[in-house]
């Protein structure tokens, strides 16, 4: 209501809106707005399945973020909930932590180097994610793993081993033997 009430081009008052409508949040829900500070639990974790539904993937607090005019902010949801993550996975989602984020991600490395012929490199990576946003960021990978330097080649060398436990030959240059 602030902002709209600072907004030079706002055409009337906060008061009339209210007025006309019964209250603030009522205008929001006419607007296709919603009121962040009344929903209930229910109709949090509903918004949170209708945008990954939309999305087709779970969502992240830069979704949230990116729609913070028509849905609640992912402080939201944290103060709710507890955390964005225990929203997402009471929601029904999929929230992957630690080791399993990195599982994931070095399955999904190995995946991609089948497909490229090579170890992948982060270049690749950033452009495999531009297509599959199931991917996590290369940056995201790239924190995953705990090294005080070149924690992409850290990554390269699991992706490597679990290229060879699944009977993948790889060679020193990180292209993919014949027998792959």
């Amino acid at each position: 209501m602030r902002e709209f009430a600072q907004d030079p081009e706002a055409r009337v008052h906060p008061q009339t809106v209210i007025e006309h409508f019964g209250t603030w949040n009522a205008a929001k829900r006419a607007a296709g707005l919603f009121p962040r500070r009344f929903l209930t639990r229910d109709e949090l974790l509903e918004q949170l399945r209708t945008l990954g539904d939309e999305l087709a993937r779970t969502p992240t607090a830069r979704d949230l973020a990116a729609r913070r005019r028509a849905l609640p902010s992912a402080s939201l949801y944290a103060h709710t909930f507890g955390s964005l993550a225990n929203a997402l996975r009471e929601a029904g989602f999929e929230v992957l932590q630690g080791e399993e984020r990195l599982d994931r991600a070095i399955a999904q490395g190995a995946e991609l180097a089948m497909a490229l012929g090579r170890l992948p490199k982060m270049a690749d990576w950033a452009d495999a994610r531009r297509n599959d946003h199931a991917l996590l960021s290369e940056w995201q990978v790239y924190r995953l793993l705990d090294v005080p330097r070149g924690a992409w080649t850290a990554f390269q060398f699991l992706v490597r081993e679990r290229l060879r436990e699944e009977g993948v030959d790889v060679l020193l240059d990180g292209t993919l033997g014949s027998g792959s």
